[in-house]
C-alpha cells in the first residue's frame, strides 16, 4: 500500500497544472501523507480538519487548494489564515508567495511588533491573503477604517491548538463573528484538545476529519536519543557534542532566555557561529537571526520555545534539547525542526539529576525508551577548564550588556545576533584562535 501512496503526484488530487508546476519548482516530488489526505477533500469545498505531525506538509495542505479556489474565482480578501506565531506567519506568507508565484497572488502578514500603519496601507490594497495572528488582527478589525472580512472566502487556522493554548480563544471568537457564514474553514492541529473540539463544533459545517498520525509520534527518520549528565557538566557535554558532530547545521532549545543568551555567548566564545532567538526579541532581530541561520550565517540557532512550533528551516542536522521541555508535547515540536520533508535527522535530549521525572513522561508519551547517545566521558571533561573560562567570560559580557543597557534605560538588547553581543567587532580574531584552541584542548 506504502509503495503505491508514493507514486501518487499533485495532479492525480485535482491539483491544476500551474500548480503542479509550482510544486515541482519547490521540489515538491509528491503529497505527503496530510496533503494525500486533505487536498481531494477541500478541492470538494469541504470543511476539513487535519491532525498531522509536525513538519508533515500542513501548509501545502491547506494552500494549494486556497490558491486552486481563486484562481478560478479571483476576488481580494479572499483567504485569511491564523497563526500562533509571527515566524510561523512569515513562513507561511513565504509559501503561498512561493506556490502563487505565476498567478501574482498577493500576500500580506498582519502580527504584533510591526508599525501598524504600515499594516493599516497594505491592508488598504486589498490583497488576495492575509496571514495573521489573532491578536493583531482584532486591532486592526476594530481600528483600520474600512477593513472588513465580509467577503472572505477561506478561513484556515493552523496550529489551531497552540492558539488556543496561548489564550487567544477570546480574539478568535471576536474574528470568528466578523467572518461570513458563507465560507470554507480548514483546521489544522497537531493534537486535538477539548478546545479544538468546541471551536470545530461551533464554526463547521459538517466537517471531514483527516488524522494522519492517531497517537503521538515523532517522523520515522528521526533518529532519538538521551544523554544523562550531571547539571552543572551540561555545557561540557554541549561543547563536547557540537565538536563532534563538527560543521553541521544545528538548534538547541533552552528553557529560559537567559540561559539562551548566556549559552550563545559561552558558545560564541568557544569560536562556534552561534545566534539566539527568543520572545522579546524585536521583531526584525527574530528575522535577522532566523535568515542568518537559514542562510547558513551561522550554524547554531539557540532558542527558547518560541522557536519550537512552525518554522520550517529545511536544513536543520541535529536538534539538541539543552533542557528537558516541561511539556511533553513541546519535545514533539522541537524535535519536529529536524527531519522534515523526508530528511533523516537526530535529536539529543541532555537529562539532568533534576529532569528525570519530566524526561520520563516524555518517554511515556512516545512510547518508547530512548537510546545513550555514544560518547567518551574522559574526553568530555578534558574540555572542563576552556569551558569554566568561556561561562566566566559570558557572564562578564552579560554584566557589561546589563550595564550598558541600564545606561539607555532599556531592557537589555543583544538578544539579537550576539555579534554586537559580544563586542565582537572588536575581538573578531579571538574567535578563530578560540576555535584553535578548543580543538587543542579536545
Amino acid at each position: 500500500m506504502e509503495g503505491t501512496a508514493e507514486e501518487i503526484s499533485f495532479k492525480d488530487l485535482g491539483v491544476i497544472d500551474e500548480l503542479c508546476e509550482a510544486c515541482e519548482r519547490l521540489g515538491w516530488k509528491s503529497p505527503t501523507a496530510i496533503q494525500r489526505e486533505a487536498i481531494p477533500l477541500a478541492l470538494k469545498d469541504k470543511d476539513v480538519i487535519g491532525l498531522a505531525e509536525t513538519g508533515s506538509g500542513k501548509t501545502g495542505a491547506f494552500g494549494l487548494p486556497v490558491l486552486q479556489a481563486l484562481i478560478s474565482r479571483p476576488q481580494r480578501l479572499f483567504a485569511l489564515v491564523l497563526t500562533p506565531t509571527r515566524e510561523l506567519a512569515f513562513q507561511i506568507k513565504e509559501q503561498f508567495e512561493a506556490l502563487g508565484k505565476a498567478v501574482g497572488v498577493m500576500c500580506v502578514v498582519i502580527v504584533g511588533g510591526m508599525d501598524m500603519t504600515q499594516q493599516a496601507l497594505e491592508l488598504g490594497k486589498r490583497p488576495h491573503i492575509i496571514v495573521a495572528t489573532p491578536g493583531r488582527l482584532v486591532d486592526h478589525l476594530e481600528k483600520t477604517k474600512g477593513f472588513n472580512l465580509k467577503a472572505l472566502k477561506y478561513l484556515i487556522m493552523d496550529e489551531a491548538d497552540r492558539i488556543l493554548n496561548l489564550d487567544f480563544e477570546e480574539e478568535v471568537d471576536r474574528i470568528l463573528k466578523e467572518l461570513p457564514r458563507d465560507r470554507r474553514t480548514m483546521l489544522f492541529s497537531a493534537t486535538m484538545t477539548s478546545k479544538v473540539n468546541k471551536l470545530q463544533r461551533a464554526h463547521l459545517k459538517d466537517p471531514v476529519k483527516v488524522e494522519v498520525s492517531s497517537k503521538y509520534q515523532t517522523v520515522s527518520k528521526l533518529q532519538q536519543y538521551m544523554l544523562f549528565i550531571p547539571c552543572k557538566h551540561k555545557h561540557i557535554y554541549l561543547a563536547y557534542v557540537l565538536n563532534e558532530i563538527g560543521n553541521q547545521s544545528v538548534i538547541i532549545f533552552c528553557a529560559t532566555q537567559l540561559s539562551t543568551l548566556k549559552t550563545a555567548l559561552m558558545l560564541r566564545n568557544l569560536g562556534f557561529t552561534a545566534i539566539p532567538l527568543y520572545g522579546k526579541m524585536s521583531q526584525n532581530k527574530r528575522l535577522g537571526a532566523l535568515n542568518k541561520f537559514k542562510g547558513k550565517e551561522r550554524s547554531i540557532l539557540l532558542a527558547t520555545d518560541v522557536a519550537s512550533r512552525g518554522l520550517d528551516i529545511p536544513c536543520v542536522d541535529y536538534v539538541i534539547n539543552f533542557d528537558v521541555p516541561m511539556h511533553s508535547k513541546d519535545y514533539i515540536h522541537r524535535v519536529g525542526r529536524t527531519a522534515r520533508a523526508g530528511k533523516a535527522g537526530v535529536a539529543i535530549t541532555f537529562v539532568s539529576q533534576y529532569e528525570v521525572e519530566v524526561y520520563q513522561r516524555i518517554e511515556q508519551l512516545l512510547n518508547m525508551k530512548l537510546e545513550v547517545y555514544p560518547t567518551v566521558k574522559e574526553e568530555a571533561l578534558v574540555l572542563e577548564e576552556r569551558i569554566a573560562e568561556a561561562e566566566r567570560f559570558a557572564k562578564m559580557e552579560m554584566a557589561r550588556l546589563d550595564e550598558r543597557s541600564g545606561k539607555r534605560g532599556k531592557k537589555r538588547e543583544v538578544e539579537e545576533d550576539g555579534e554586537e553581543s559580544m563586542g565582537v567587532r572588536n575581538r573578531i580574531k579571538n574567535k578563530n584562535n578560540s576555535k584553535k584552541k578548543f580543538k587543542k584542548h579536545k
